[in-house]
């Protein structure tokens, strides 16, 4: 019997329960993976609340690291035995084993745990994203990272500032300060109610930054537009405070001269020549010790318990699970 983590209805934590189920023999172009350890994102929290919308079985979760334990049909490329990464869709990574198609499966060096992996997979391939497809930034690039001590957060700012950008981070408290600073931050603003914005302007002698990252939401993104250079960008990734206002097209131009993006990385993870481009460098990044984060490790059994830590903002870095 499998053990899966699945959702009642859509709501808070307690709609999350544990359950026994009978897996199927992978199908034509699938494999069986005995899953080590499974990433929790804020996409999970989103899928829990109905915002939306999961697969008929109701597992959330979009990424793991585990071992290839069977072969549907026409595999090719992977063998049973085999120590994988995935993310991306089919939902359903609350699990103690899954099938999953194969062409999600990236292999992984022996240099990288597998709770390393499971901590920063996806969150590398959101920074990769936002990075280099949303914007590219490079030396000379000034960022700024709302939510610098996150999971997502220190990944952006290690990456960032290692490309040669300078990183101006915002933190809820003086403890989330250090954090990141160690990730690499040039200048860090602290408080949840701190003007960032005036703040910004100072630490930029009025120019603003290149681009912004806000996975925060509610009235953060409108503040946010107010810190960035004319024709800048502002990448909104999430809604951890609430839900994203509605934003006037003339909050962002002609006078500001921005540009608002709302990449989704599920989409970009469904490209599978992006997917692969991303892992790799991902990988890579870790293997040169480039990305790093911090990892808390709960039970599959305290994926509710996850999902309460983190959608209260009681964590830092990255979360996994082990089933």
């Amino acid at each position: 019997m499998t053990v899966i983590v699945r959702l009642k209805a859509p709501g808070g934590v307690e709609q999350l329960e544990l359950a026994r189920v009978d897996l199927q023999p992978p199908g034509r172009g699938e494999i069986r993976l005995r899953q080590t350890a499974i990433g929790v994102n804020s996409i999970d929290i989103y899928h829990r609340m109905g915002l939306y919308p999961l697969p008929p079985e109701r597992i959330p979760g979009i990424e793991a690291v585990g071992v290839v334990a069977a072969l549907g049909a026409e595999v090719t490329g992977v063998e049973v035995g085999d120590r994988i990464a995935y993310a991306g869709a089919p939902v359903g990574a609350y699990a103690s084993e899954r099938n999953l198609p194969a062409w999600r499966c990236v292999k992984l060096p022996a240099s990288l745990p597998d709770e390393a992996v499971a901590a920063t997979f996806v969150k590398g391939i959101t920074a990769d994203m936002l990075l280099n497809r949303v914007f590219p930034v490079g030396r000379g690039t000034t960022v700024l990272v709302h939510s610098a001590a996150g999971g997502l957060g220190q990944l952006l700012t290690r990456w960032a500032s290692a490309a040669g950008a300078a990183v101006i981070g915002t933190v809820g408290s003086p403890v989330k300060a250090e954090i990141a600073r160690a990730a690499g931050a040039s200048h860090v603003i602290v408080g949840r109610d701190a003007d960032f914005a005036a703040a910004i302007a100072d630490l930029t002698e009025g120019r603003g930054v290149d681009v912004a990252y806000d996975g925060v939401g509610a009235e953060t993104l409108q503040k946010t537009l107010g810190c960035v250079r004319p024709f800048g960008v502002v990448a909104s990734i999430g809604q951890s405070a609430g839900p994203i206002p509605s934003v006037d097209v003339n909050d962002l131009g002609p006078r500001r001269s921005l540009m608002l993006a709302r990449p989704s990385v599920m989409a970009h993870m469904n490209d599978a020549d992006a997917y692969s481009r991303s892992a790799e460098r991902v990988l890579a990044a870790m293997t040169a010790g480039v990305l790093q984060t911090s990892g808390t490790a709960y039970s599959l059994r305290e994926a509710a318990q996850a999902q309460a830590d983190l959608e209260a903002g009681r964590t830092t870095g990255a979360l996994y699970l082990r089933p």
